[in-house]
């Protein structure tokens, strides 16, 4: 949801859609750091939020941030606008702060997870104070992103150490991209199962629903409407009526065009059941 003329109008916006869940960026996505949050920022905030039938709120970093950054300079600016995202999200009481791991650009994967584990462990010090959980999300694989085998995430999370503030957020276009066939029963149950060895369902917290226009093992990040792409519907069934999931936010980040919010809001109810 847009945070356009006020943050707490992105709790306005979902409540017209009738969400139990908003994913929001608590500043310009596209801008290293905003301006600070004033008194009257949070108290609209909180006071919208409350009035709302919305239970979750989940917040998004900015797309500049980099933790497997290369360069010096935008690996610490990277380090400090976390801390910035981390800090923001704890004013405004948002439980959990969804990340893309970073790009090692040609660096190498271990070198790239060592260098996320890195600046997470800087980050988490810093924040002590905080209980914003951080969520690395799954991806696609495109280029040199960190994060397109499940195998990434927990090795960063081993390293990292803090269970109370890491966990995982599942992109179903990214990991559908990246070679795991969530689109049939069998595929998806095995999928959960890898997950829950390696990482464990008790560490994740959030869903993205996106249908995947690239087909399996791509590599191609690009989403598709609920049921339009090469994911089809049976995996979205399988994941709102998971008993495991109940009560996990699950975020919408389907193309914007026209009133198709609406439409792949009516199918993943229809697919739950109510």
């Amino acid at each position: 949801m847009s945070i356009s003329g006020g943050i707490w109008k992105a709790i306005e916006r979902g409540e017209a859609l009738k969400c139990e869940a908003i994913q929001i960026f608590t500043k310009n996505q596209l801008q290293w750091f905003g301006k600070k949050l004033t008194a009257l920022d949070v108290e609209m905030f909180y006071s919208e939020w409350k009035k709302s039938n919305i239970k979750k709120i989940v917040a998004h970093t900015s797309y500049l941030i980099n933790l497997a950054s290369p360069d010096r300079v935008n690996y610490e600016k990277s380090i400090t606008a976390l801390i910035e995202e981390v800090k923001r999200c704890d004013e405004l009481g948002i439980p959990y702060l969804v990340m893309h791991p970073g790009s090692h650009k040609g660096k190498g994967e271990r070198w790239g997870i060592r260098r996320i584990a890195d600046a997470l462990k800087i980050v988490l010090e810093d924040t002590s104070g905080t209980s914003t959980r951080i969520l690395l999300e799954t991806t696609s694989g495109q280029g040199n992103n960190i994060g397109h085998r499940l195998d990434h995430l927990a090795e960063i999370m081993s390293l990292v150490g803090k269970e109370d503030r890491l966990g995982v957020c599942i992109d179903t276009a990214h990991i559908f991209a990246s070679g795991y066939d969530i689109s049939t029963e069998h595929g998806y149950r095995n999928t959960m199962k890898y997950f829950n060895r390696i990482i464990g369902v008790s560490f994740l917290f959030a869903f993205h629903l996106n249908d995947s226009a690239s087909p399996l093992g791509s590599k191609l990040d690009r989403h598709a409407h609920i049921g339009k792409g090469f994911i089809g519907e049976k995996a979205f069934s399988l994941i709102l009526n998971d008993e495991n999931f109940k009560g996990i936010p699950m975020i919408l980040e389907t193309p914007k065009e026209g009133n198709w919010d609406t439409i792949n809001l009516a199918t993943l109810r229809k697919l739950r059941g109510y």
